[in-house]
């Protein structure tokens, strides 16, 4: 798919070891294919930032780039599990908390993701099965 036609991109850190656990969980439970995955240490991801405007943000987060609009944080991952398969589209009815609110968890998580889950040396590689649903591996 070339990179101007996709739909819905999750940018996420490659090295660290809850957000690609997150890119695993959302991959199992999205069975339609309906997202692609880039990390943000990539070409692609850094890219996206520049685009968005938050390359000099330190952005600290799960990206969402879904046809045109860009998601960061709790909103982020609300949108996703929004298009997700099962029954965690029903997690979307917690956009109506505050950002202000949803955002103090979610920065909370990822202030200590490192210390509690690990980071890696490199980026995550997908198996060759799902390579292609990843955007410049």
């Amino acid at each position: 798919m070339a990179k101007d036609t996709l739909q819905r991109v999750v940018l996420f850190d490659g090295v660290c070891n809850l957000c690609s656990s997150a890119v695993q969980f959302i991959i199992e439970r999205d069975k339609k294919g309906k997202f692609q995955f880039a990390s943000l240490q990539s070409e692609y991801g850094q890219e996206q930032l520049m685009k968005y405007n938050l390359a000099d943000k330190n952005i600290d987060s799960i990206v969402l780039v879904e046809k045109g609009r860009v998601y960061v944080k709790s909103s982020a991952a609300l949108h996703i599990a929004k298009k997700m398969d099962g029954l965690y589209p029903l997690a979307f009815v917690f956009i109506m908390v505050p950002p202000f609110i949803r955002n103090w968890v979610y920065d909370w998580i990822a202030r200590n993701r490192y210390k509690w889950y690990g980071k890696k040396e490199t980026c995550w590689i997908p198996t060759p099965e799902l390579r292609a649903r990843f955007i410049e591996v």
